[in-house]
């Protein structure tokens, strides 16, 4: 269930054969076919169909390739005698429009076009779309009756042209044009630079415009039906405006928020099937739903204080896993998501002192400023690379997303430990070598003291003096913990920041359920003190003592934890970063816990 979509989960009574998590898979037939897990997001083709040639954008791997191809099989003519087997156990099959099954479906994947110089481009956008418009006439000869030949060898807009022409001529059903990852291509040439080709790309008399053009005239002669365009940047239909003038641009409102990404809602009826179909063990689900509720949630594309939602294709990565082992993967990041580090490199590597000003605002308060005007104002290519804009970028991108009208954030645990990553490799800290024996030794006593000094010996010792004038308790949170996952994942989980009835916890060690250190919790406060605030103590680190503040701060934490797992093994510390001189780490026993 590639980037699976949400809402309903939909049950097939009729199907005896357990169900498939079916990672990967865009193909919304063979989902149905093979029996996958679906989570029925059909009440939006509804929506989709009040608005006039639609433009919506969401980050790679949040279900826009499994979108267009649910639609394609909706409203493809060839498909009505199997729509009830499609459809009929959804909330579109129960509550169909007129439309489904009317259309012939043009669906071409703009990311399959090649990249070189303009004639390599305009090759391969020819011969992508004259494919696509060859098999339409091929699997539709009963209405063209051999009235058409595509033309490989012509552009893709003559051959358009011909279609359209035959269409509008001969009465035959109209075309319904999806259009998915429209700007692929196009963001290629931007990140590399390839400003000359880009140019080109979009010049008046280009074939891209061309081809668009050729795509309104369709909808004004009514041979087109609608056209639904899917991708990832606002950039490359800004440019296209002139030619594509009637597109209705959607990503914002607040209607369609949800049409792709797990609402917790969909995520619980979703778990709620997978535990009862694999007879997975009860007692694990709460801590299922916190571990993923951490790694993959938090997004928010409209409404900073609605309902986040969850990387859709990422946790079908984590539950197709989790099914077939009956375990957390050691790795909870989708190696596929760590592409997109790439995107980080090429957008702020022109400017290497903005890119670590960048990359350090978010590792130390997981918070950056943006201008929400820019979300909606026209978005060229000159701007991609303007520091103003960078926040934009990756919100667009899912790196990033709103935590209020005025600051983004990074949205979850696998950003964050991305993020940190990179912070790492800017600033060249070692992180793979030296830290082996401590992480052994950890798993043989859990003295987390002991951890956190191998930490500060060999990871802060390796920062730069410039870096110890930022930093604060969310940076030492950050990076302590993201280099405990480098060595530790195979018996730990970790949440950061997690709510209870009395706060949110800094961070917690939890063992996993499969593994030697089961029901272990270790719970721990962080709290920074600059040189010059502790210099007013008028004391030493030897002498410093446990803060009777922060002790009653971490219990209210602990309490709502022991409540949630009463078997749990509860631990509780409280660890001070002072400055660039030093640490303590205070271990608080507690009766009966």
């Amino acid at each position: 269930m590639e980037r699976g979509l949400g809402g309903e989960v939909a049950h097939d009574t009729e199907r005896k054969m357990k169900k498939r998590i079916l990672y990967a898979e865009a193909s919304y037939e063979a989902i149905i076919q093979e029996n996958g897990y679906f989570v029925d997001k059909t009440q939006y083709i509804e929506k989709l169909e009040r608005i006039k040639n639609p433009v919506f954008l969401r980050p790679r791997r949040f279900g826009k390739s499994l979108l267009c191809t649910m639609l394609e099989a909706y409203y493809d003519i060839r498909k009505k005698d199997d729509f009830h087997e499609l459809f009929g156990h959804t909330w579109i099959g129960k509550k169909p429009t007129p439309l489904h099954s009317s259309c012939f479906v043009l669906h071409l994947d703009f990311s399959v076009i090649e990249v070189g110089d303009m004639a390599t481009i305009e090759k391969s956008f020819n011969h992508v779309c004259n494919a696509q418009l060859d098999n339409l006439v091929f699997f539709n000869q009963q209405w063209f009756q051999d009235q058409i030949t595509i033309d490989l060898d012509k552009s893709a807009v003559n051959n358009l042209q011909s279609i359209l022409k035959t269409v509008k001529r001969d009465n035959l059903p109209p075309l319904f044009v999806i259009i998915d990852e429209y700007d692929n291509f196009a963001n290629q040439l931007i990140v590399s630079h390839e400003d000359h080709l880009y140019h080109q790309l979009m010049s008046s008399k280009g074939f891209l415009k061309t081809f668009f053009k050729t795509l309104k005239e369709g909808r004004k002669s009514q041979t087109i039906r609608n056209v639904f365009i899917t991708g990832v940047l606002p950039v490359t239909i800004d440019e296209l405006a002139s030619g594509f003038n009637i597109a209705t641009i959607i990503t914002l409102e607040p209607e369609f928020e949800n049409m792709l990404g797990f609402t917790q809602a969909e995520v619980d009826r979703l778990l709620d099937e997978i535990y009862h179909d694999y007879e997975m063990d009860p007692d694990t689900r709460s801590e299922t739903d916190a571990l993923i509720k951490n790694q993959y949630n938090g997004y928010h594309f409209i409404h900073p204080n609605g309902e986040p939602v969850y990387n859709s294709t990422i946790l079908i990565y984590f539950l197709h896993y989790f099914t077939r082992y009956r375990a957390y993967p050691e790795y909870l990041t989708d190696m596929n998501l760590k592409t997109d580090l790439e995107w980080v490199r090429r957008i702020t590597g022109s400017n290497p002192d903005l890119t670590k000003g960048f990359v350090d605002q978010l590792m130390v308060h997981n918070t950056i400023e943006y201008d929400k005007n820019f979300l909606t104002a026209k978005f060229n290519m000159s701007q991609f690379f303007e520091k103003g804009f960078f926040p934009i970028s990756f919100y667009y991108l899912g790196m990033l997303t709103r935590l209020d009208s005025f600051n983004l954030k990074l949205p979850n645990m696998n950003m964050r430990k991305i993020f940190a990553e990179y912070f790492n490799e800017l600033h060249a800290i070692d992180v793979s070598t030296g830290y082996t024996n401590a992480m052994q030794q950890f798993l043989k006593d859990l003295d987390l003291s002991a951890l956190f000094a191998a930490y500060w010996d060999r990871y802060i010792s390796q920062l730069p003096e410039a870096i110890f004038q930022k930093v604060n308790e969310n940076f030492y949170r950050t990076t302590f913990y993201e280099l405990c996952s480098r060595y530790l994942s195979e018996w730990f989980t970790w949440n950061v920041e997690r709510s209870y009835p009395k706060g949110r916890s800094d961070l917690e060690f939890v063992g996993k359920y499969n593994e030697c250190f089961a029901g272990i919790r270790m719970v721990i406060e962080f709290k920074y003190l600059s040189n010059a605030e502790f210099k007013r103590l008028k004391t030493t680190i030897e002498d410093f003592t446990l803060q009777d503040e922060d002790t009653k701060q971490i219990a209210g934490y602990v309490d709502g934890l022991a409540v949630e797992y009463p078997e749990a093994k509860i631990s509780q510390y409280v660890i001070y970063c002072i400055g660039n001189q030093g640490w303590r780490v205070f271990k608080i026993n507690v009766a009966g816990i």
